[in-house]
């Protein structure tokens, strides 16, 4: 029986995964349910000798289907002598289908980075890239306690979205959910095929066929509105290989074709940052600001972004980007009806130029 600390103590997924994984490994035999309902820790903890384990099996289930996606080669090997018994049922990780090439190495520091690259995911919406990349690294024999993980970065996919798409994506399942557009009163509802997620420029994007269309379209994660649910019964045909290239292509044709031209005030921050960004590769001086000509893809991602720099940004064109700011502007001088006007001369001449 358990002890009264083992139960109460809290195991995370990741740990109770790895910890399946290393059993799996180090057995030539397998292992029974039982056997891992019992021992392996994050589940032996729970485990009830002779009692009701129903809920723990029920994990144990998921937990093989997780293992799975994490592209871990989990056998099932039925025994010789009760063929079809699923009581008898042993599990198992090939070593020679996990292991890496024997002419592929590592040095120390090219383990460390990559061990580094992998917790830098961890906590993210990409976990499951995460463990499968620190699950293949502790198979190597790298020591989680390495001092230079404490200074390792911590990136994160906000979008909710992400992990849902995901999944659906590599089931092959039909998604909805609502999307936001920009100037839209409100959300309206999309059924699509997803056949890829790309990163551009800096934002998550979905590729897919939308069902309504027939067409394929392009979402920004970041408008889309509660949660992803898949369709019961929908369901497609993956479209093979190069949909990410595709919309990676479409999204880059966009990004080329949009070119805004803007004042930057020398030395302000805009300045600095933007001036990085310039398609032309240099800044080019008026009598007062620096004239840049900037690539982008999304017009009201990027008017959002020119105005969050006031009155250290004008632009000259398009004039579709003008109007979007300027409305920003406007907008928010409004919104802040305590706001001392004659104070702050520059803001208002940039919201009413």
């Amino acid at each position: 029986m358990p002890s009264t600390i083992e139960k109460n103590s809290r195991v995370s997924v990741e740990e109770r995964l790895f910890s399946l994984v290393l059993a799996l490994i180090a057995t030539e035999v397998g292992l029974t349910k039982a056997d891992i309902l019992s021992t392996v820790q994050g589940y032996r903890q729970r485990y009830l000798p002779g009692g009701d384990n129903a809920s723990l099996e029920r994990q144990f289930e998921r937990d093989k289907d997780d293992i799975r996606e994490l592209g871990i080669p989990l056998e099932v090997v039925e025994p010789p002598d009760d063929p079809g018994s699923n009581h008898h049922l042993r599990y198992r990780i090939p070593k020679g289908l996990y292991e890496l090439p024997v002419d592929v190495t590592f040095s120390p520091d090219e383990l460390m980075l990559l061990k580094l690259a992998a917790t830098v995911w961890r906590e993210g919406s990409l976990s499951a890239e995460s463990r499968r990349a620190m699950t293949k690294l502790h198979a190597l024999g790298i020591d989680s306690s390495d001092p230079v993980l404490g200074y390792s970065p911590s990136l994160r996919v906000r979008e909710a979205s992400f992990e849902p798409l995901s999944k659906a994506m590599d089931r092959g399942q039909v998604v909805a959910f609502l999307y936001l557009k920009p100037g839209e009163a409100a959300a309206r509802r999309r059924q699509v095929e997803p056949r890829a997620m790309v990163l551009h420029d800096g934002r998550w994007h979905l590729f897919g066929t939308d069902q309504d269309a027939a067409a394929t379209r392009t979402y920004l994660l970041s408008r889309i509105v509660g949660p992803v649910v898949t369709v019961p019964g929908a369901s497609f045909v993956a479209h093979g290989d190069g949909q990410g290239q595709e919309a990676l292509s479409e999204l880059e044709a966009l990004w080329t074709a949009n070119i805004a031209v803007i004042a930057a005030r020398p030395g302000s921050d805009a300045a600095v940052r933007l001036s990085k960004r310039d398609a032309s590769g240099e800044i080019r001086t008026n009598a007062d600001a620096s004239a840049l000509h900037l690539n982008f893809t999304d017009l009201n991602v990027f008017a959002d972004e020119l105005a969050g720099y006031g009155p250290e940004v004008l632009v000259h064109s398009p004039a579709a980007l003008r109007t979007a700011v300027r409305s920003r502007l406007i907008t928010v001088r409004d919104a802040h009806t305590d706001f001392d006007l004659n104070a702050h001369p520059d803001t208002t001449t940039a919201a009413d130029e």
